[in-house]
């Protein structure tokens, strides 16, 4: 039996996730240009804020592997590493946020979609 790997898995939830976008589309299984545009804002939206999530969430994790190690070997400075982590965290977290705003801006005041 062959193994299943990630982007075989990938490729066929995206393929079923394609095929269920055209059979549910009204006028002989094509996709209108308004409906087609959503499709595309709410896929990119998506994207943009997971991807965004992801990068900020390795980006913590690397944060709090340094303090701890910092305050591990030095345990006299540890309330400023603190400091430090924390505002790194603070500046870190405010990228998910924007892209966040991002992704609601393009699906609820996008002026593509009248």
């Amino acid at each position: 039996m062959k193994k299943l790997t990630l982007g075989s898995l990938l490729s066929v939830v995206l393929v079923l996730a394609m095929s269920s976008l055209a059979l549910a589309s009204e006028g002989g299984g094509a996709m209108t240009g308004g409906s087609l545009t959503l499709a595309l804002i709410c896929m990119g939206a998506a994207l943009g804020v997971g991807l965004a999530a992801l990068g900020c969430g390795v980006g913590m994790g690397h944060a709090a592997d340094g303090a701890c190690m910092g305050i591990a070997r030095n345990p006299e400075v540890a309330g400023k590493i603190q400091v430090n982590m924390i505002i790194g965290m603070a500046l870190i977290e405010s990228l998910t946020i924007y892209a966040l705003v991002i992704g609601l801006i393009l699906l609820y005041a996008n002026p593509l979609l009248g």
